[in-house]
């Protein structure tokens, strides 16, 4: 208990002194739709105070697990995010000593409410997990049983600058129930650079995130089960174009829990949307 009062007090310390002013990359998308980095959502929508209906479509790809993900993120009135998220899982295990191949379809639908403030983005959140495990339970045909998940969190973003170099930090902090299993507080935290501005002009952004959470309670490539998951990698903001002010396009090189040699992931991204009014 003194460990988690002591982070708190580190962060809301961070809050106050660290000055405003966010970088366009944060309002890319997590692996489970929600505006964020990879595992942790940020305290921005995916259009914040941009648009009072925008709408961006994403999907990601796993080349070690051969997982996709598409996702969808209707932003509205400037303050509000519905995302959803489909994870076509690769489904392949043994019953009766046969083995058994097919897909495995996960479903993950979330809502993020963002706050009116000025120099903090605050937001919260959460998400309903729709999953059928990897790895049982089996009903007597050896399918898995559909298990529900939620999460709850609440999300601060922040900027500031490190060698002259804008950069944005994320702090979130929630509670997943899960189904006839141990709930859990969850913790990540976040940093997005932009890398070299005078060179890059401001397209090449530097993200990486540290979480004891995923973006579901059976992720692929993302194992937080036993020490979390460090993910990092390079979000390219070809919207950042100054013709392109309506226009989000974002491209992802994400190497994923890159201190976990079994979960070891190379994933790629891209995020395509457009504000409609």
């Amino acid at each position: 208990m003194k460990y988690f009062r002591s982070q708190i007090g580190i962060i809301i310390l961070i809050l106050i002194v660290v000055p405003a002013g966010f970088v366009s990359a944060q309002e890319g998308m997590s692996f489970n739709g929600a505006a964020g980095l990879y595992t942790v959502p940020t305290g921005m929508i995916g259009w914040q105070r941009e648009a009072d209906l925008g709408i961006d479509l994403g999907v990601t790809y796993n080349f070690v697990k051969k997982n996709p993900i598409a996702k969808i993120g209707v932003s509205l009135f400037k303050w509000v995010e519905i995302t959803g998220a489909f994870d076509f899982q690769p489904d392949t295990r043994y019953y009766r000593y046969e083995e058994k191949k097919g897909n495995n379809f996960d479903y993950i639908l979330g809502l993020k409410l963002q706050l009116p403030t000025k120099k903090t983005a605050f937001a919260l959140g959460g998400n309903l997990q729709l999953i059928h495990p990897s790895y049982g339970p089996w009903d007597i045909e050896g399918k898995t049983t559909l298990t529900t998940a939620g999460q709850i969190y609440a999300s601060a973003t922040y900027s500031g600058s490190l060698f002259g170099m804008p950069t944005a930090t994320t702090v979130a902090l929630g509670y997943t129930f899960m189904e006839n299993q141990n709930s859990n507080v969850d913790f990540g935290m976040g940093f997005d650079m932009i890398v070299l501005p005078d060179v890059f002009q401001r397209y090449v952004h530097w993200l990486v995130d540290f979480s004891n959470f995923s973006y579901s309670i059976d992720p692929l490539g993302i194992d937080t089960y036993y020490r979390g998951s460090l993910n990092t990698g390079l979000r390219i903001d070809i919207g950042a174009a100054p013709a392109l002010k309506k226009i989000k396009l974002m491209v992802d090189i994400i190497a994923t829990d890159i201190l976990d040699e079994g979960n070891r992931s190379f994933v790629l991204g891209l995020v395509f949307g457009g504000i409609v009014i």
